[in-house]
């Protein structure tokens, strides 16, 4: 949740700057704010992605690296950023279990319900156009087919658009992306020739600038960020530029602007006229009309189509505005928060009951247990260094020092590995009679020169999977592996043996390494077994 709501943060700062541009640009055409409002959107949508992939930077200190003990990153479904607060100079020890529900989880679940919610709407209402254009007959009209290939033409628009007839008299629905389709009203084919040239020329131009698609993608940034503000805005703001921009197009081809205002006003009242609140592409909405009636009526608004430049200088500053955003990583200074995380064995599996503490510099100590879900949280911890220590019967005691400098350093993992057994034989028997030991430095000495040695070649080689949960995850890593080769040329064990390294790639790379096959080692003639360091990496390429 932490990772979700830095990202609402700086999309809130990208859309807010497009929104600010937006009465700066009142003198320009509303193809130009549309379209600065379009970007905006698109890099608010890819944020996410950025913040993954951009080198971080911050006003502070070097940014540290999230830190992760035992066998790697458990599968955590947050990552913490950026948060800056207040620093206790001496924290203040606490003991807390890991509650039942912790805040992040019943976060995250608010969060999930708002995002079903809208994605419901969402699906509903394409599942209702889908039927009501299945319910509908092509346009038979030959005004309507000729009116809108020579408009196609003079659009440059190269889609066929398919022209439905609907049974519903409230309905105008451009909708569609690589066929797109114009849904009429029942009655359409009774329109005088002038009002279908100007629905047309209209709706046509909504498909020309990919309305649709923009519209789409700002319904699903509304939908991810539903808590925040600025996405309904914007949306509303988008809606609106659109409308204008289309007016534009409609009223540069010559048409009249109070004859274009008075077919609006009896298209609205005609598409009105029923309950149902169809989003029909033609109509933005009453509250928005009164002010469409005042742009088409003012001859001195600049109604020109957008251009190249504009087009390349609008992405060029947004992108330059994102850049720095989305690598931005605040340090959390003061804040304490929730030290919390999860502990695992080495094959991936949750360990509960685990006895863990942690130190400051300091020397006050806090103690957790890890619960059934392999969970536990320290309670508020501020930021600084601190030692954390992980014991549980059968497992290696571990003992790590790191240090809390960002958000996301206070969410960890950790992977115990199995404990060593040990164990010493002392074998004593009887010296045959008439035998005394050896003084030191007498006695025959045999010497044997070696150094003879050849190495293995592999005979079978199996390539590492990428584990899909990673891949998903757009996760990398490497796994360096110790590997005994027995003296048939068989893979005897494998150790991995690094701390840092997930479980699912451990287990990927392992299994492969165990099924590889070797010519015998000779060590001056014999076999041998030998020990084998093998480097698996997992990366991902663009």
């Amino acid at each position: 949740m932490i990772f979700l709501l830095d990202c609402a943060i700086k999309t809130s700062v990208i859309l807010l700057i497009a929104l600010s541009s937006i009465p700066l640009l009142r003198k320009r055409s509303a193809a130009v704010r549309h379209w600065v409002l379009t970007v905006a959107i698109f890099f608010a949508a890819v944020t996410p992605v950025l913040s993954l992939v951009t080198p971080s930077w911050n006003p502070g200190p070097a940014v540290s690296e999230r830190w992760f003990l035992g066998l790697v990153e458990a599968p955590t479904s947050d990552v913490a950023l950026s948060i800056v607060a207040t620093q206790d100079e001496h924290p203040a020890p606490e003991e807390s279990a890991v509650p039942a529900y912790p805040p992040e989880y019943l976060a995250a679940m608010i969060w999930l319900i708002g995002v079903s919610i809208g994605l419901f709407i969402l699906f509903t209402g394409l599942a209702r156009l889908a039927r009501v254009a299945g319910a509908s007959q092509p346009m038979r009209d030959g005004r309507w087919i000729r009116l809108a290939a020579t408009i196609s033409k003079e659009h440059g628009l190269r889609r066929r658009v398919r022209l439905l007839q609907s049974q519903n008299s409230s309905i105008l629905v451009t909708w569609g992306a690589l066929r797109p389709e114009l849904i009429l009203p029942a009655g359409a084919s009774g329109w005088p020739e002038e009002r279908v040239a100007i629905v047309l020329r209209h709706e046509l131009a909504h498909i020309r600038r990919l309305d649709w698609i923009v519209q789409l993608m700002a319904q699903w940034l509304r939908i991810v960020y539903w808590f925040n503000p600025l996405p309904w805005i914007v949306c509303r703001r988008l809606r609106l530029e659109s409308e204008y921009a289309c007016d534009d197009v409609a009223l540069s081809s010559g048409v009249a602007g109070p004859d274009y205002a008075a077919h609006l006003l009896d298209l609205a009242h005609a598409l009105n006229q029923s309950h149902q609140a169809w989003s029909a592409a033609l109509m933005a909405g009453h509250s928005t009309i009164e002010r469409r009636f005042t742009a088409m009526l003012n001859p001195a608004l600049d109604r020109a189509p957008l251009t190249r430049r504009a087009i390349i200088s609008t992405m060029v500053a947004l992108l330059v505005v994102t850049l720095p955003v989305a690598a931005f990583r605040a340090e959390s200074q003061n804040a304490p928060l929730p030290l919390s995380g999860s502990v695992y064995d080495a094959s991936g599996a949750v360990l509960p009951q685990v006895e863990l503490t942690l130190e400051d510099a300091q020397h006050v100590k806090w103690q957790a247990t890890s619960d059934s879900s392999g969970r536990f949280e320290f309670g508020l911890v501020a930021p600084g260094r601190y030692v954390i220590g992980a014991a549980l019967l059968g497992f290696r005691p571990l003992r790590h020092e790191f240090e809390l400098r960002q958000a996301r350093d206070w969410e960890c993992a950790i992977t115990l590995q199995l404990g060593e057994l040990m164990e010493t034989v002392h074998v004593v028997e009887r010296r045959v009679p008439g035998t005394q030991a050896p003084s030191p430095g007498t006695g025959p000495v045999r010497l044997r020169v070696g150094g003879n040695i050849r190495v293995p070649r592999k005979l079978n080689d199996v390539r590492p999977a990428y584990p899909q949960a990673m891949r998903g995850a757009g996760l990398e890593g490497v796994v360096p592996i110790e590997a005994l080769i027995g003296r048939d040329g068989g893979v005897l064990s494998v150790r991995v043996l690094s701390a840092h390294v997930h479980p699912e790639f451990a287990k990927a790379a392992s299994d492969a390494v165990r099924q590889w096959r070797f010519n015998s080692t000779l060590l001056n003639g014999e076999p041998v077994e030998v020990l084998m360091t093998v480097s698996v990496q997992f990366s991902l390429a663009d």
